[in-house]
């Protein structure tokens, strides 16, 4: 009988390079954030598809205009003269070879060359409006939240007149007193930036509540408590410490933001105090979409399904990433 093979404690022991090899024998790597919090997203299959048609819109307003027909272009041989509606195509859609989401009623204009040229206009003005609002509202939220006192009141006080503001009103009103052009701007260029600054000047308080209530929390970590013992002065603190962790939130906050800016365009176009027709705009072929939807229905669906599903994706990727970004979720 062969003797015991006797094993001494020490070589029993894993030794660390050891732990952090896999059966492969390659060293473990651990996953960033931004890594775990990709992962998680991969598995939310809405938000994907949400993300996805985001994409191909900004394709679609980038790349479009030149690749599609000219959406001022008129062609009055496609219209009957009879019922001023389009010849052919379902429910007198227009829809053809050369006219994928068919013709416009009365002119004969192309539908996905406007729905392409109103995509540009709509994320423009929701991009850069929401752009201004995040960073009005962050910067500011972010400083009532972390110094408090009597700056925390001042700005929780213009929160307030802000949120109390009539905004659709003082945007209708805002538009009728522009003069025809300002700082070289004129027609659709100066009404885009008027809405611009009226949308994301007007809006920054919605997100600047959200963030002041993030900092109070961070201000109590214990890496801002580090940072003060080594002598970090507050704006340090603040720029480097409390708003690269508000991160997430302002971009969750900003998805969720972007569709709304849309819609308000949508609206202030619709009402007339947005873009100048003949320039297209989703809320303005609603406009003229309006008389003739008896006649010709179609023409009201196609603006109003590109609103509904621009709408949607980007909701459905703001909930994706709100999930992805969480800590807490699993």
């Amino acid at each position: 009988m062969a003797a015991p093979i006797e094993v001494s404690g020490s070589e029993l022991e894993a030794h660390p390079e050891d732990v952090l090899k896999g059966i492969d024998g390659k060293a473990i790597e651990g996953r960033s954030l931004g890594q775990i919090a990709w992962m998680r997203l991969k598995r939310d299959k809405l938000a994907l598809g949400g993300g996805i048609v985001v994409v191909l819109l900004i394709v679609l307003a980038i790349i479009g205009p030149w690749f599609l027909q000219d959406p001022l272009k008129f062609n009055q041989d496609l219209i009957d003269p009879t019922f001023q509606r389009p010849k052919s195509g379902f429910l007198h859609s227009g829809i053809s070879a050369d006219h994928w989401l068919g013709v416009e009623p009365l002119s004969g204009r192309d539908m996905l060359a406007r729905v392409a040229e109103g995509a540009r206009i709509s994320l423009l003005v929701a991009f850069v409006s929401t752009v201004l609002s995040v960073t009005i509202g962050a910067i500011l939220g972010g400083l009532a939240g972390y110094f408090g006192g009597w700056i925390d009141t001042i700005i929780g006080r213009i929160m307030d007149v802000f949120l109390a503001f009539p905004l659709l009103l003082f945007a209708i009103a805002l538009v009728g007193v522009v003069p025809d052009e300002v700082f070289g701007l004129k027609q659709n260029a100066l009404r885009i930036w008027v809405l611009i600054f009226v949308i994301g000047f007007f809006n920054w308080p919605y997100i600047g509540r959200i963030i002041r209530g993030q900092a109070l929390s961070l201000r109590e970590r214990e890496f801002v408590d580090a940072s003060r013992a080594l002598g970090a002065g507050h704006l340090y603190i603040f720029f480097r410490e409390i708003l690269p962790n508000l991160f997430a939130p302002i971009l969750v906050y900003s998805t969720l933001l972007i569709p709304t800016n849309i819609l308000f365009e949508a609206a202030l176009s619709f009402l007339g105090v947005g873009v100048i027709p003949p320039e297209p705009s989703w809320g303005g072929m609603l406009t003229l979409a309006v008389p003739t939807y008896q006649n010709t229905p179609f023409y009201m669906i196609v603006p109003g399904l590109a609103i509904f599903v621009t709408v949607m994706a980007f909701n459905l990727l703001g909930d994706g990433l709100r999930d992805a970004l969480d800590p807490r979720a699993r």
